[in-house]
């Protein structure tokens, strides 16, 4: 058996802590596989203001109390706590950072809840996040094998650790994941002097006459991954994803590599889930009926069984296809569907989101929160689910889909392109209705050619509850993200 591994995940959210994008999902799925696997893997992540001490067991730890952490010519003090992370068959520890300024004090994660507007000191409370950690493993005098970061937020980490204690992380290989290449923490250049590292290496820190996070993680990083193999080559050659980036990912050679994202196959559970009304024990017309119901009450509608219900969870901006929503909202509930909506984002966009539910009271309801329970109900209740997005890098909403036995409507990008198979093209093999051309009129044709498949009741019923037996866990793709910390060594 190959020697285990010590390996830290660095993440600014992490479900069930936390969560506003797909990175808190990854982070739990992966990090839980891995240890799966025979390594010893550990999490840390910022405590922000919505996070229980109480309710997620967070508790001190004597050494790790009011540790004075530089930030520019000043310091304030973290004290970092710990829990853990699990599901059924892995657990795993997480240092988790206090402090009241930077997180403790804010309910949201990257963005002000009220305003939608992201925090203007971003960039610092993320690089004292950093260097709260990097102290941590000081004082601890525990150096892990791999140091595993994510995102623009996470991504000055092996720069800081490299300059700041370069003999005791000499051991340390770093991996850097970037979820989303179009946020790559841009910030003015005085931001490189929040760090306190030699002024020698603002250029590795420097693009476009700006301060770039995620250029840094790329330089400093020993190998990059991103979230699925369709994204590592369509963002190459899009010079709108990487923003002339592409030459430090490509100078990685084999170190850079797209790795399929898989699902936790504990939490994303038809059969097993809590948070749901009612388990899937083989009758899926039950277990269907009975989410779908409780669903409708959530949202104050009225049910139907010959109105199919749909369901989107989703960020609010244009990249998430939410302007098609908008722009064709008369169009879509001119037919007998209803619409149910969960997310967060753009103030303006939520406001004519909110109009159109005035407007069609019967038929859409939004929801403008993130309640990670109530997004497992809505996979488990929906007839089928909405994805409109412009690009889909690992496609997480449309995997939860396919585990819950709700058709997934989507536009054909990214890691859909390997994922969904249109029905209407392979009757016989099909999970999804797709769109190739990114417009709401593609759209609306979607949503009717499903609207048809619906009434055919005994046909959609053999589709949907065919869906479940999907096999969506990270399994192989695991164990290649352990063949990249196993070169590095």
């Amino acid at each position: 058996m190959a020697k285990s591994l010590s390996v830290l995940f660095v993440t600014p959210e992490i479900y069930p802590f936390s969560k506003e994008s797909g990175v808190s999902d990854f982070c739990f799925s992966l990090s839980l596989a891995l240890r799966e696997i025979g390594n010893d893997v550990r999490v840390a992540m910022p405590k922000y203001g919505i996070i229980s001490e109480r309710k997620n067991k967070i508790h001190d730890i004597n050494r790790l109390r009011n540790i004075e952490i530089p930030i520019g010519d000043t310091t304030y003090p973290a004290t970092v706590k710990s829990s853990s992370i699990n599901n059924p068959r892995s657990k795993s520890q997480a240092y988790i950072t206090t402090n009241h300024k930077y997180f403790d004090s804010r309910k949201g994660i990257y963005h002000d809840m009220v305003d939608w507007k992201e925090y203007p000191d971003n960039a610092e409370r993320f690089i004292y996040f950093c260097r709260s950690i990097i102290e941590t493993i000081v004082i601890l005098n525990w150096f892990p094998d791999i140091i595993h970061c994510h995102d623009w937020q996470t991504a000055a980490f092996a720069a800081m650790a490299k300059n700041l204690y370069p003999k005791q992380f000499k051991k340390t290989k770093f991996v850097f994941t970037f979820h989303n290449l179009t946020k790559q923490g841009v910030f003015p250049l005085n931001t490189f002097d929040l760090m306190g590292i030699d002024k020698s290496q603002l250029d590795n820190f420097t693009h476009k006459k700006q301060f770039n996070f995620l250029k840094a993680g790329m330089i400093y990083s020993d190998a990059i991954t991103t979230v699925s193999k369709e994204y590592s080559e369509d963002l190459l050659k899009d010079k709108e994803l990487h923003n002339g980036l592409d030459k430090f990912i490509k100078e990685k050679g084999d170190m850079f590599v797209g790795i399929p994202t898989g699902i936790d196959q504990w939490i994303w559970n038809a059969a097993r889930d809590e948070t749901i009304k009612t388990n899937f024990d083989g009758d899926f017309e039950n277990y269907k009926y009975d989410n779908k119901v409780e669903l409708i009450n959530r949202f104050e509608l009225e049910y139907s069984p010959k109105t199919p219900l749909f369901a989107m969870v989703s960020r609010i901006n244009t990249q998430k296809g939410i302007n098609f929503i908008i722009d064709s909202a008369d169009e879509i509930f001119k037919e007998d569907l209803q619409l149910v909506f969960l997310g967060q984002g753009d103030s303006e966009l939520k406001e004519k989101l909110s109009k159109i539910s005035e407007k069609y009271p019967n038929k859409f309801k939004v929801k403008f929160t993130f309640d990670d329970s109530l997004a497992h109900l809505m996979e488990a209740g929906s007839d089928m689910f909405l994805i409109p997005s412009d690009y889909e890098p690992c496609a997480l909403n449309f995997m939860y889909s396919l585990k819950y036995g709700s058709l997934p409507v989507a536009h054909l990008s990214g890691r859909i392109n390997s994922l969904g198979i249109d029905y209407f093209k392979d009757q016989e093999n099909g999970n999804s209705i797709l769109f190739e051309k990114w417009d709401a009129e593609s759209m609306l044709e979607a949503i009717k050619k499903g609207l048809e498949l619906y009434k055919n009741k005994e046909e959609w019923n053999k589709l949907t509850s065919n869906l479940l037996d999907t096999n969506l866990s990270w399994g192989e793709n695991a164990k290649k993200y352990d063949e990249i910390y196993r070169k590095l060594m």
